[in-house]
């Protein structure tokens, strides 16, 4: 009797021990084709890692690293991470604040002498690290990334020439994303610590982490694993132009894989890098919910009502978009790396990859309009596209992603191919679908500039600033239509 009972308590145990490994199985299966649903739609193209409080749930690479050599994605890939580089710029600034070598509260003079007095005296460290400091970021400025993405700048060159322009408002009074605020970061801790930026993370983050796989990407260097860059085209991917890493600096400028970054969300629960207080600091929110380094707002599930409080960042640059996302209050995490710049649909999917998390049925990715339109133009003519268009956003709307890039992207492509009439047509039936959004304006107002029309250029224009008031870009572009 005994020994029958020791069965049944021994098979119960086995059970019980069998269903949950079930159940991580189906999970991890359920996150994979979502996933592989992305990638197959040219929706995302890259790794991913999943976490939950017990660890990796999921990692995966999908489509090539490499196109030209049709080299694979995998977890242990490197990708440029973009503006996920400013939470590690902003840890090395906490840890000199913890060290006494530096304040939250010091002007920006006060380790940078050379700065101009007349707006650095009143811009102080944490006006550049929750981005209210009114220095005009370097990457909006009108022709930069034409003119000079290319070319190298030493760090004290690069903040005389492009991150020292008159302010765009008082600092502390409002919020405006701003590179030139992270590349200054980059300049004091080089001035507070006596050595590169790039040695001073490697030393302080990553060597103490074990994250063997991340570091200041420089083109020269022979990197085993780098994935290529990518951009989309009108005859599909492209090589991404070519950036000078300089440029991103402390703003933008590291790689990384899924893998290393699940060790730096790791350690970011524990007190070895930065002391309680001080990283409790570092991730409350200021204006736009954002702290510093990182964004701190909630994101809702595939159930419509669902809120998942989140600590996140995103990140761009040629040819790669990035997203972590952490989950906190479960330890659950999301790190999507694109090489295909990708973008516009990280935020999506890590919402549906956290969805599968809390057993939710995640939304499915809808297949492009843009890419119907393009193709019906191209084998019809741009009146069919339209009309097409029109079709199936009155019969299969939920079918389509019918968001406003959409024919945007269709826009700039029949642009870059020399069909400027064409591309007003497409341009103008954005306007109509996206009346209150001011980017259709602005690429309208493009494509009449690019057909000789001044005079519908500049209507064009001047309604984006109706609609998006101190947009620089149709600021400088209305002056120069002004002219006589």
């Amino acid at each position: 009797m005994n020994w029958i009972h020791a069965r049944f308590v021994s098979a119960l145990a086995v059970f019980v021990l069998i269903v949950p490994a079930a159940d991580a199985a189906t999970r991890q299966q359920e996150l994979d084709r979502l996933v592989t649903k992305y990638h197959q739609l040219r929706q995302f193209n890259g790794a991913v890692l999943v976490a939950d409080e017990k660890g990796v749930v999921h990692k995966k690479g999908y489509g090539f690293a490499n196109l030209e050599w049709r080299v694979p994605n995998t977890p242990d890939t490197k990708f440029r991470i973009g503006s996920i580089t400013k939470q590690f710029t902003s840890m090395v600034i906490m840890q000199l604040v913890s060290e006494g070598k530096l304040r939250l509260e010091d002007k920006l003079t006060t380790h940078l002498p050379d700065y101009r007095k007349d707006t650095g005296d009143r811009i102080t460290i944490a006006h550049l690290l929750n981005h209210t400091s009114g220095i005009p970021s370097y990457t909006s400025a009108p022709g930069f990334f034409q003119n000079d993405s290319r070319d190298p700048y030493t760090v004290a060159d690069f903040v005389k020439k492009f991150a020292s322009g008159d302010l765009e408002f008082e600092p502390g009074t409002k919020w405006a994303y701003n590179n030139s605020g992270y590349f200054l970061l980059g300049a004091v801790i080089e001035k507070v610590t006596g050595k590169p930026y790039a040695q001073v993370l490697r030393e302080r983050i990553f060597d103490p982490l074990g994250m063997k796989s991340s570091g200041y990407d420089v083109s020269a260097t022979v990197l085993p694993k780098r994935a290529s860059g990518y951009e989309p085209g009108p005859d599909g991917y492209a090589n991404a132009p070519y950036l000078d890493m300089a440029l991103p600096y402390a703003a933008g400028s590291l790689y990384s894989t899924v893998e290393d970054l699940y060790l730096w969300d790791r350690a970011l629960y524990l007190d070895t890098l930065l002391p309680a207080p001080l990283k409790q600091q570092m991730f409350t929110p200021g204006m736009n919910q954002y702290a510093y380094g990182w964004t701190v707002k909630p994101i809702e599930l595939n159930d419509g009502k669902t809120k998942l409080a989140t600590i996140s960042h995103t990140g761009g640059i040629n040819g790669f978009n990035t997203i972590l996302v952490r989950a906190p209050d479960r330890k659950e995490l999301v790190v999507l790396l694109d090489n295909t710049s990708s973008g516009r649909k990280l935020e999506e999917l890590a919402a549906g990859l956290f969805s599968v998390l809390h057993g939710i049925t995640p939304q499915q990715p809808r297949a492009p309009i843009g890419d119907v339109v393009w193709e019906v133009a191209g084998k019809a003519s741009v009146v069919e596209a339209i009309a097409r268009y029109k079709a199936l956003k009155a019969t299969k709307a939920k079918e389509y992603d019918f968001s406003e890039e959409q024919l945007n992207v269709v826009g700039y492509r029949l642009l870059g191919a020399g069909r400027v009439a064409d591309a007003i047509e497409i341009f103008k039936l954005n306007v109509e679908m996206f009346p209150a959004a001011a980017n259709p304006y602005d690429s309208l107002g493009e494509a009449y500039l690019a057909s000789g029309n001044k005079e519908l250029a500049l209507q064009n224009y001047r309604r984006v600033l109706e609609l998006k008031p101190g947009n620089k870009a149709a600021e400088e572009t209305i002056k120069r239509l002004e002219k006589p």
